[in-house]
């Protein structure tokens, strides 16, 4: 995933879901590279919870608690890893070519590590091992284990859970962990059979809080808030930035006329193509698109289905010819960096509009959200400065095995997005206008 979750009205008649718990986002944070791995009101109960931003606002973070002590985890919904880094043994390996170990202050990790004398309600378990893998190279491994993980007024016991000591891996210094919100297929967890490793899937943290009956309505609900211009280019770290409910609504105004269910995607067996048999698989948070909508987007084909709604992408990744034409609009134009690999935009450009169309409603995307500012940590670069890139890039031809698309936080700050992973099915709502 790249280091990179909405109000809802629901499209047939039914009563509006108090929440059983609304968390604010603690905060958001930058991520220093970007990783990628393989209308109603709600109204305020315990379970709606602040989110914060982290990372120069490219990371939305929750407050939690493991085995009773107090961390700020990362949540995004296109993962479903819990871990959090052990510092029983804690080695970091800052380049995987050299495997030296390097000390943890040089890496950036967030201020508490675990350790399994200070959690009560800590158990290990045997013979298994954590290990999550990233596209960048970059990877976590070590001990799992059993934690009573609680969000807001919801505690869940006997979680499993990762507790890395060795890693090649660089943090945003504020950060302590993952909660991911994805299915058990995206486990992380796996047995040692004598020969290998070998994926055992376990339930995530939101459905075991199903499970256990923690929450009586299955659903998710996600606001992400845009950040400022200057916040996003200079704050490493800004509070309240958006809200989670589990169970319900969250209290956010929306259009009363943009608001649409749709049934999630899943993935059929050993073949990875997406699939709306409820039979199939579910991985992500994945709906189908029925395309995009922009100055020159007549020229392209621009419906795609595999899209996910990942709250742990910073930007929108959609198919190369969607890219490629919409940042030939801006003004001035954008274009594909080969050194940074990614569409980049003069800081004063002017983004053209867009629309994403889902179930026959369009969704528009603030133009303020796709110029995105990032500190230039290139060598040589003026401390302090930045750079700009477009928040919609590359995902890569649609007719590519396993192609794959995200819908990441250049959307959610415009829509509320409520997932219900027991009904198969995703709500999103248009957010008023702030």
């Amino acid at each position: 995933m790249f280091p990179l979750v909405a109000i809802l009205c629901f499209s047939r008649a039914t009563a509006l879901l108090t929440s059983e718990s609304v968390v604010h986002i603690s905060g958001r944070i930058p991520r220093r590279e970007f990783k990628r791995h393989d209308g109603a009101r709600g109204r305020p109960t315990p379970n709606t919870i602040t989110l914060d931003g982290a990372s120069f606002e490219d990371e939305y973070l929750v407050n939690i608690t493991v085995g009773g002590r107090a961390v700020s985890f990362w949540i995004p919904a296109g993962s479903c890893s819990l871990h959090w880094l052990n510092e029983s043994g804690l080695r970091h390996m800052y380049s995987s070519d050299t495997w030296n170990p390097v000390p943890a202050a040089t890496c950036d990790f967030g201020p508490t590590q675990f350790n399994p004398t200070d959690s009560p309600t800590f158990e290990v378990f045997p013979n298994h091992t954590f290990f999550l893998r990233y596209g960048s190279g970059e990877f976590l491994r070590g001990p799992a284990g059993f934690d009573t993980v609680s969000v807001g007024s919801i505690s869940v016991s006997g979680q499993e859970i990762g507790v890395p000591n060795m890693n090649v891996f660089k943090g945003d210094g504020v950060s302590e962990g993952v909660l991911g919100l994805a299915f058990p297929g995206l486990t992380s967890i796996y047995s040692d059979n004598g020969t290998g490793l070998v994926q055992e899937q376990y339930s995530p943290f939101f459905l075991s809080a199903i499970a256990q009956k923690q929450i009586t309505n299955p659903l998710l609900s996600i606001a992400l808030n845009r950040p400022t211009f200057t916040q996003q280019a200079h704050d490493p770290f800004v509070p309240d930035l958006g809200t989670i409910a589990f169970g319900g609504i969250v209290p956010v105004p929306v259009s009363q006329h943009k608001y649409i269910t749709v049934p999630m995607q899943r993935y059929a067996p050993k073949v990875f193509v997406p699939s709306n048999d409820p039979t199939a698989t579910p991985l992500w948070y994945s709906l189908d698109v029925d395309g995009y909508t922009f100055s020159g987007s007549s020229s392209v084909v621009t419906k795609s289905n595999s899209t996910i709604l990942d709250s742990g992408s910073t930007v929108n990744f959609l198919p190369t010819a969607v890219a490629a034409a919409y940042n030939a609009q801006f003004r001035p134009p954008g274009f594909s960096d080969p050194v940074a690999g990614w569409f980049v935009v003069p800081c004063n450009a002017t983004a053209p509009p867009f629309t994403v169309h889902v179930g026959g409603v369009p969704f528009e995307i603030d133009t303020r959200d796709q110029v995105v500012p990032q500190p230039n940590n290139t060598a040589g670069a003026e401390p302090g400065s930045i750079f700009c890139m477009s928040g919609t890039q590359d995902g890569g031809p649609p007719d590519e095995d396993g192609a794959i698309f995200i819908l990441g936080d250049v959307f959610y700050h415009n829509v509320v997005v409520t997932l219900n992973p027991v009904d198969s099915e995703i709500t999103l709502s248009q957010r008023a206008p702030y």
